[in-house]
């Protein structure tokens, strides 16, 4: 038997862990018809050639309503998406598009590189923020045999 453990890496691991538990928690509640949550920001979030990329979903959003900052080791992403023309709310059936403010914050681990070197584009509705690191997450990984008695 072969387990693989990822090493210490702080509330970085433990934020896209339990990400990814809300994730599938929500994703339930989606699949019989109830809207639970929001899914507006979702995000992506890899490692690749010693770089983190956190790709999020700005449905609506033009580069000018989106803020990016990096603050206390964390990546903030804020804006306001705005309704492209009036409609009152008495007029609608369903409203499934979301408006208003939005802020996804997510905790940078403690591989990464010049803060400076940050970089990010935003096309067709996605944000693509690339992060240096100093060394790989993933290649710090090791398996552990574990031998059973």
């Amino acid at each position: 038997m072969r387990i693989t453990r990822l090493p210490a890496i702080g509330s970085f691991g433990i934020h896209s862990y339990l990400s990814r538990l809300l994730d599938e928690l929500v994703s339930d509640f989606t699949e019989v018809g109830l809207e639970v949550g929001t899914k507006f920001g979702a995000t992506d979030i890899y490692e690749k050639d010693k770089k983190i990329y956190f790709e999020t979903e700005l449905p609506g959003a033009t580069k000018d309503d989106i803020e990016l900052k990096v603050e206390d080791d964390k990546l903030l992403i804020s804006g306001t998406i705005k309704r492209s023309e009036e409609v009152k709310d008495e007029n609608y059936f369903r409203i499934g598009r979301r408006y208003g403010q939005f802020q996804r914050v997510f905790p940078l681990p403690s591989q990464v590189g010049d803060h400076k070197k940050i970089s990010a584009k935003f096309k067709d509705g996605i944000l693509q923020v690339v992060v240096p690191l100093r060394d790989s997450i993933k290649e710090k990984a090791a398996a552990i045999d574990i031998k059973i008695e």
